[in-house]
């Protein structure tokens, strides 16, 4: 069995690739921008959260939550394109024995990632059956469906740990500046055009209906701010209807400030229904205080996956990340991305 010097050594390994990526990026951009349909700018940005550095606390943390497994399968998804980096650091931690079937949507980073690695004990594979796979686990990111689909498929004696589609959440306290707040948060809401499970759709704003009138304007102008510099990519089919009807309802239950490139909605009280879809759209709702925040989201607390306000005290979901305004795209490299507990993580019986 390996020594956690030894993992923490083999995922340095891909921090050093994902440095020399990163300094290539140029090479790989365009590809991943026709993948995404970020903008090149988008891209670029999003370049920004791929980890390249870690504390050997951090490590030690990845180390402790990745488990240990003959084994890693993992299988990923194409809504984030920097999050193979953390998948393949997470099963190199768990596993002398990694292979990977990056998302056939988007494919580019996995693929730089791996080959400028050179770790021998990481194999890329296409295959899409689970069927066959050596005991151990399967990591699997994406829909619920998925991995619900390759917990049906996997041999006995393999463990599928899921991590599911989730979304970001921000509160505003009655203590900041809402201007400084609404430019911090834009940044986390721009970044892959807010595709990710780190990304907020929903700001809760201490105080009163004003302040949140107040924070929803100044959050617009941010991100039409960001809009001249990092311009949104394109939105598919599914994703503009979503949009769409999203737009059309808000307005009957509170106000919309809008432009095609994004949207801000301002609602007296918080409804699951009227959370938004990805595309730069964010639900700001007026609350009377954190607590008020944190009981309207208990419905939705297995949804969340991030929390980020101006004040650390702030209270979360159990197993959201927490960080500040402006800095929920980049969280430390201590475990996965999403700290709930995996779906489907009980080996399959035969």
């Amino acid at each position: 069995m390996r020594t956690t010097e030894e993992r923490i050594a083999d995922v340095r390994r891909l921090l050093a690739a994902a440095h020399a990526v990163h300094a290539d990026r140029a090479r790989i951009a365009p590809a991943i921008a026709a993948s995404t349909e970020l903008s090149p700018e988008g891209v670029e940005l999003g370049f920004d959260s791929l980890e390249r550095e870690a504390t050997d606390a951090e490590l030690r943390g990845l180390v402790a939550v990745a488990g240990d497994a003959p084994h890693v399968h993992v299988v990923l998804s194409a809504n984030v394109f920097v999050a193979p980096l953390r998948a393949l650091a997470l099963a190199r931690a768990a596993s002398p024995s990694v292979s990977i079937r990056p998302s056939p949507r988007d494919p580019i980073l996995t693929r730089a990632l791996v080959v400028t690695a050179r770790d021998p004990a990481i194999v890329l594979t296409d295959e899409r059956g689970v069927s066959r796979i050596p005991p151990g686990e399967v990591h699997v990111y994406g829909r619920d469906a998925t991995i619900a689909a390759v917990h049906a498929a996997v041999p006995s004696g393999v463990t599928v740990r899921g991590h599911g589609a989730g979304m970001g959440v921000a509160v505003v306290s009655h203590a900041c500046d809402l201007q400084e707040a609404a430019r911090a948060l834009a940044g986390d809401v721009v970044a892959f055009d807010q595709r990710g499970c780190l990304s907020p759709r929903v700001a809760f704003v201490l105080g009163s209906s004003d302040r949140a009138n107040v924070f929803a304007r100044a959050l617009g102008d941010a991100l039409a701010s960001w809009q001249e510099r990092v311009p949104r990519g394109r939105l598919a089919g599914d994703e503009l209807e979503a949009a769409a009807r999203w737009r059309d309802v808000t307005p009957f239950a509170g106000s919309l400030h809008a432009s095609p490139a994004y949207a801000v909605a301002v609602v007296p009280a918080f409804d699951a229904y009227l959370v938004p879809p990805p595309g730069r759209h964010v639900l700001v709702v007026p609350v009377p205080d954190a607590a008020s925040a944190a009981d309207l989201l208990a419905p939705l607390a297995q949804h969340v996956v991030a929390v980020g306000s101006d004040d650390p005290s702030t209270p979360a979901p159990p197993h959201a990340r927490r960080s500040a305004l402006g800095a929920m795209q980049r969280p430390p490299l201590d475990g996965p991305v999403d700290l709930r507990p995996s779906s489907g993580s009980v080996p399959r019986d035969a």
